[in-house]
């Protein structure tokens, strides 16, 4: 397979350029039953096309001019039979290679979504969603001409082409030469063309993922579009977007069209000259009627496979296009790949340890500067400080969606760097400050981390976070549809509903982000009262603005510019009266 480098910032992105080679290996090898079929059916649906020629020439030579009924009769039912060959063939090659190329779409849809799940967080991070939507169902559609009637069809129209040009041959070689000279020239302009088109398939591509990313965001948030009268904007956000793509059409569309007139141009000289040289010859004696129909019916024979084959051909070329960029990204390396990630943790404690770990998202802007803390099994560490001061990064660290740059972080005196992923996160629990929740029922939401967990256990779940003190009010109970994202409940509610999901999880490890931020104060008293039951015996990172809610906090770590500004309990640091004094003083005024 060969490669080409596009560096992008920091970091050089290796792009999988998919060579024809490759696709055979990958695609069509490991399904050469169903492809050879397919080429028999072909090859098979060809030579009885060649009946109907073969057989005008016997109708116009012989028959006619015999007057022999007999033969009539013959030649009919051959001509029949042919016919009905081509339409079984027909049937069969769309019934078997067509739907294995659906087939394979779908399989291969399932393995890219597959793929992009198990990458890193920071990629997501700097990639749209409507763009990775794009990449897992467009880009491996091509795919059906590889395994569908195209490639199948590629194959059958050469074959087709060859048995032509040779009986042509046999006909007249002097006409079958000057039809080839023009023939030739055309193949040279369509194998340019495929050239100058396969770039622009690929950028094509890219362009359909930004458009449709961007859409996907205008339309999540149409909220934040309308209460801004922003409608106008992100309008000319679109169209610039979709013009992008219709110039990249454009181009494409201007190279087939550049086949298609050479091609019209060309062959209109070929047969020109076929039909001047054919009268010459049947007016000399040499050519009878029916074998100049012959040669003219034989050389449409060979002459559509060719322009079928450069309609093909782009079609092709679009499929490796979009098999590159789907290379792309199967040659991401999966968080879980990582050779270095070899300790599997059965049964944590919670010993969760930050020492002298620094952190930055982008080079030489550090968000992190030496942190030092230890979280032992079963208590409970508040982070707090103002916005941006990186109580966040220090969360995301904790959770293993971040690695850090420098220092070490350890789950039991294990290196989390070391410690493969899924046994860590199937102890782990996080509540965030923007939860997600899922299209679908509350029941179905809370259940997530546990599908087949007992409905004693879901109660349980849902008492403690007080989900049921306004489920109970709702017609369908838990099984209330909440819309996209949550749309149909408060912010409390969706709070409400995804700590009863960390709850239901039982981890070891608890992160709450914010877990009470979105909450009055009526539903933030019963929340508290089920974060105790949450967070007892469980090793729990807390970040929090309101400060009353993390008193009973074992320690408290004041984060400011990166740095832990002062570190201890509630009352140790009041009597301070350093940076958390002035926070929570200030926050009790309010």
């Amino acid at each position: 397979m060969q490669h080409y480098k596009e560096s992008t910032g920091n970091e050089t992105k290796i792009k999988p350029k998919v060579t024809m080679a490759k696709a055979f290996k990958t695609i069509i090898w490991p399904r050469r039953n169903l492809v050879f079929i397919g080429l028999v059916l072909i090859i098979l649906s060809r030579l009885a096309g060649l009946v109907l020629p073969w057989q005008s020439k016997v109708l116009l030579d012989d028959v006619i001019p015999n007057k022999d009924f007999d033969q009539l009769k013959e030649l009919l039912l051959i001509v029949g039979v042919a016919i009905l060959v081509q339409a079984i063939t027909s049937f069969l090659l769309t019934r078997i290679l067509s739907v294995q190329a659906q087939f394979l779409i779908s399989e291969l849809r399932a393995q890219v979504q597959k793929k992009v799940l198990s990458l890193p967080i920071s990629f997501f991070d700097n990639t749209k969603s409507g763009a990775l939507v794009s990449r897992i169902m467009s880009d491996v559609e091509g795919v059906r001409n590889l395994i569908g009637t195209g490639l199948v069809q590629l194959v059958g129209g050469t074959f087709t082409a060859i048995i032509s040009l040779v009986i042509l041959i046999k006909l007249n070689p002097w006409m079958t030469l000057f039809v080839f000279v023009p023939i030739s020239i055309f193949g040279l302009i369509a194998l340019k063309a495929f050239k100058y088109i396969r770039p622009i398939f690929r950028k094509r591509g890219e362009i359909n993922a930004e458009v449709k990313g961007r859409l996907t965001e205008t339309l999540a948030g149409v909220r934040v579009i309308k209460a801004f009268n922003a409608e106008e904007q992100e309008n000319k956000v679109f169209e610039k977007g979709v013009d992008q793509l219709f110039q990249n059409v454009k181009k494409s569309l201007t190279a087939t069209a550049l086949m298609t007139s050479s091609s019209t141009f060309l062959l209109g000289i070929a047969s020109t000259g076929i039909m001047g040289m054919g009268g010459y010859y049947m007016m000399e004696g040499t050519m009878t009627v029916g074998e100049f129909l012959f040669f003219t019916l034989i050389l449409g024979f060979m002459i559509a496979p060719i322009i079928q084959m450069s309609n093909i051909g782009s079609q092709l070329t679009e499929a490796l296009a979009g098999l590159d960029r789907t290379e792309e990204l199967m040659n991401m390396t999966a968080e879980e790949d990582d050779e270095n990630r070899t300790i599997l943790l059965d049964d944590i404690t919670g010993d969760l340890v930050f020492n002298d770990v620094s952190f930055s998202y982008d080079e030489g802007n550090e968000v992190l500067r030496n942190i030092s803390f230890n979280a032992p099994a079963g208590s409970v560490t508040a982070l707090v400080g103002s916005s941006g001061s990186g109580k966040s990064t220090i969360a995301g660290l904790s959770a293993t969606f971040l690695n850090p740059k420098s220092g070490k972080i350890t789950i039991d005196n294990h290196d989390l760097t070391k410690v493969k992923l899924s046994s860590y996160r199937s102890n782990l629990g996080v509540v965030l400050q923007d939860e997600f929740l899922f299209e679908g029922t509350i029941r179905e939401n809370i259940m997530f981390p546990r599908p087949n967990a007992s409905e004693e256990r879901l109660l349980k779940a849902v008492a403690a976070a007080y989900v049921n003190e306004f489920t109970d009010r709702f017609d369908e109970g838990l099984d209330t549809l909440i819309g996209e994202r949550g749309v149909k409940l408060s912010g409390g509610q969706r709070q409400r509903i995804a700590i009863a999901r960390a709850i239901l999880a039982d981890p070891k490890i608890i992160i709450l982000d914010e877990a009470t931020s979105s909450l009055d104060t009526e539903s933030e008293a019963l929340i508290q009262k089920s974060l105790a039951e949450l967070t007892r015996n469980r090793t729990t990172i807390v970040i929090a603005h309101r400060l009353s809610t993390i008193k009973k906090a074992d320690q408290i770590l004041v984060i400011e510019s990166g740095s832990i500004a002062e570190r201890g309990n509630h009352e140790e640091l009041i009597a301070a009266k350093g940076r958390y004094y002035d926070l929570y003083t200030y926050q009790a005024k309010i």
